[in-house]
Parts: structure tokens; C-alpha cells; sequence
């Protein structure tokens, strides 16, 4: 199985697009997992040095989020406003979008609703859409998002179980069976380590969290086995450690407790030297 990696853009915000891409290939990376924001500057910047990357290294992989701003507003609304940015990030010819679709705290119906639309959505566009398993999503829990995988089979799901564990305040020990359901449909790794407290450890490597570790790479493992025996031969991932309050911090000074950049860095390496 051939394993690309992208670079999250999160924790980078202020760095030059150019400057962003060069840095990520010099690192490893062959792909950039990026929130455009309404930045009309940033988001030109940035498709144009994808443009450029994708000139030298033609499967080089761009992944924009979707991602709405909270406001008050009917499902109707809402809906709209998600097809018209789905709309957006379909014209930068994107490998696909990862998008933080519905809410936890929405019906199942409307849900269903807002999902439908992302998927005649990308019918129209021909690009596809994959659902990050997110906090405060309609993804956010791992049991309720079985009733939606029964009811739309085609879902595709970018894989965070880091939300699922601090959901459910473990290391889901006891789902066995519904991760089992859920990892035929997930397309796209977040690698991060979270634990049963939160969605991210200080430091993965640390001795403290070899287990929680070893967990995650053996959910991460599970999900390229059965890719592979589907017959795929790629499959995407992104090391995705965020910079604070993702990050934990020093009381008083705010100093992160690790090292944002190299944690991701490290996790790739660490990847490539144990999954295949």
C-alpha cells in the first residue's frame, strides 16, 4: 500500500503560502490538508502553489476543509451555506474535500438532509467528499454514526478516533464491533493520538502513552489492511497534532508542551517505519 502524507496548515497560519509549501517538502510531505478560510489573498496564494507542486509531483495531494462558522440559522440555511462553499473548494480541483458536515446537536433527519446534499453535491462536481468522525459533528460518536453508514452506505469518512475516545472516555475497548463497521468507509487517516480525556496527548512518543499509541496505530493498520484487500493501492494520511488549546499547555506562560511541527514530523516518520 502506498502511503501519501499531507501537511496540515493548522498551527501554520501566518506563514507565507510558498514559504508553507517548500517547508513541507523539504520535510517529507508530498500533500497539504488546508482550512482557505475567506482569506481571498491566501486562498489564491495557496492554490497556486499547489498548482506548482502538482507540476513537479503530478499525484501531489490537496485536501481543503469545509468548515462553517456558528450562527443561528435554519437547516435551510445551513445547507446552503454549506453547498455554496462546497461549491467553492470543488474549483480548485481538489483530491478531495474534507468536510465537518452537520451538528451533534441536529435531528437525525436533518442530518440525513445536510448529508444528502453534500452527496448530490458531489455527484455534480465529480469531486469527492469525505466526512471528518469529528466533536460536534454528526460524526462525533461512534455508535450513533452506524444508523447514518446504514442509511448511506456510499459515506466516505475521513478517520479522527481521537473524538470518538474523549466522547465516550475511552479507549473504546468495549466497541470493538462498531469500529469494525465504521472502518470499511474511512478513506483518510487523521493520524493523532487523543486519549480518554481529550482529543490529543502532549507528547505520543512519551512512555506514558505507548499504549494509547500502539492502539491508534493498530486502528490505523486495520484501516490500510482493509483498503489494501479492497484493492486500493494509495491511501492518504495526515498527521494532525494541532498547536494549542489542541496542544496542552504551561499554567501561566501558555508554553506548549511540545513541539508542534516535529511531533507531526515525527509521526510521519513513525508511520512510515511501522505501517504498511
Amino acid at each position: 500500500m502506498n502511503i501519501q502524507f499531507a501537511c496540515t496548515y493548522w498551527g501554520q497560519e501566518g506563514t507565507a503560502a510558498s514559504t508553507f509549501l517548500q517547508k513541507i517538502l523539504n520535510a517529507g510531505y508530498r500533500g497539504a490538508e488546508v482550512f482557505l478560510g475567506a482569506d481571498i489573498d491566501f486562498k489564491n496564494a495557496i492554490i497556486q502553489e499547489v498548482e506548482k507542486a502538482r507540476k513537479n509531483e503530478h499525484d501531489f495531494v490537496f485536501i481543503p476543509l469545509q468548515l462553517l462558522t456558528p450562527e443561528q440559522e435554519s437547516i435551510d440555511n445551513f445547507i446552503s451555506r454549506m453547498e455554496n462553499e462546497l461549491l467553492e473548494l470543488s474549483s480548485y480541483q481538489p483530491t478531495f474535500i474534507n468536510s465537518h458536515t452537520g451538528k451533534d446537536y441536529f435531528s437525525f433527519d436533518d442530518n440525513c438532509r445536510i448529508i444528502e446534499a453534500s452527496l448530490n453535491m458531489a455527484a455534480k462536481t465529480g469531486v469527492r467528499i469525505l466526512h471528518e468522525t469529528h466533536r460536534g459533528r454528526f460524526s462525533f460518536h461512534a455508535a450513533t454514526l452506524i444508523s447514518y453508514l446504514e442509511k448511506f452506505p456510499e459515506l466516505e469518512l475521513v478517520a479522527d478516533f481521537s473524538h470518538f475516545c474523549t466522547v465516550s472516555e475511552s479507549m473504546l475497548q468495549d466497541q470493538e464491533e462498531i469500529i469494525s463497521k465504521i472502518i470499511p468507509h474511512v478513506s483518510h487517516i487523521h493520524a493523532r493520538v487523543g486519549f480518554e480525556q481529550g482529543p490529543q496527548v502532549n507528547d505520543p512518543f512519551a512512555p506514558e502513552w505507548e499504549n494509547h499509541l500502539l492502539i491508534f496505530e493498530h486502528w490505523w493498520q486495520q484501516i490500510i489492511q482493509h483498503k489494501s484487500e479492497e484493492g486500493f493501492q494509495n491511501i492518504t494520511i495526515t498527521p494532525e497534532f494541532g498547536p494549542p488549546p489542541y496542544m496542552p499547555v504551561m499554567p501561566y506562560t501558555q508554553k506548549p508542551l511540545s513541539n508542534q511541527w516535529q511531533v507531526n514530523v515525527d509521526m510521519m516518520n513513525y508511520i512510515k517505519s511501522k505501517i504498511s
